[in-house]
């Protein structure tokens, strides 16, 4: 079974893709891990897409789509795979599905986490965690109990990635809302799109996902 979860940066599919390859073993595809393997192993994909990088130039379409082929006939894949953050475009999902159907294969099903931009927002914006021992915290929706100390470890150190501000999530959001939103419309249409509510509590999220994998599966 082969499945897509879709939703902006920070909707929760890494969350929810590590909860359902422990529930039903699928395995998570990542491109960027799929070619940071790639290049490693010395594949000739990964070869050439080293080659790309070196360059300073952004890996094309068709040598993306030869490492998710090469990763597709490994074993550990045989129980199903689930795309996180793949396809990104309208062509890339073209360019998939030819070469799944190459495999015998197709998209199964598409899983669109939706979620509300300006919560979004409010929800990634507002995230740090203690410098120590990583407990994460948010500043309207899970504040350190006592103001400037950690509940787990009493640490006064505190981090912010860089990129959780509103600026830069705006950002994402908008790149996402141009370039892959899209994606919702093109899997409609091929009738394989199923939305959950990415607003919901991350069990309530798992448990409408797991619904749905579940009943594609027969």
């Amino acid at each position: 079974m082969n499945l897509i979860l879709l939703g902006p940066p920070g909707a929760g599919k890494g969350t929810q893709a590590k909860i359902l390859e422990e529930k039903f073993g699928f395995k998570q595809l990542s491109t960027g891990d799929m070619l940071r393997a790639a290049i490693a192993a010395g594949t000739e994909t990964g070869k050439k897409a080293k080659a790309i990088m070196d360059r300073g130039d952004l890996v094309s379409d068709d040598v993306v789509i030869g490492i998710v082929s090469d990763r597709l006939d490994q074993p550990d894949v045989k129980k199903g795979a689930m795309f996180d953050g793949f396809p990104r475009t309208i062509a890339q999902a073209d360019a998939l599905g030819v070469m799944l159907a190459g495999k015998g294969q197709k998209i199964d099903t598409v899983i669109e986490i939706k979620v509300n931009d300006e919560a979004l927002i409010e929800r990634i914006a507002g995230r740090f965690t203690c410098a120590k021992c990583g407990h994460g915290y948010h500043d309207k929706f899970a504040p350190p109990k006592v103001a400037g100390v950690c509940d787990v470890c009493g640490s006064k150190e505190f981090i912010r990635r860089p990129d959780d501000n509103e600026k830069t999530v705006r950002d994402r959001l908008q790149v996402y809302n141009k370039q892959t939103a899209p994606l919702v419309g093109y899997y409609q249409s091929k009738g394989n799109l199923r939305v959950v509510d990415g607003m919901a509590d991350i069990a309530e999220v798992t448990k409408a996902i797991s619904a749905i994998v579940t009943a594609t599966k027969g």
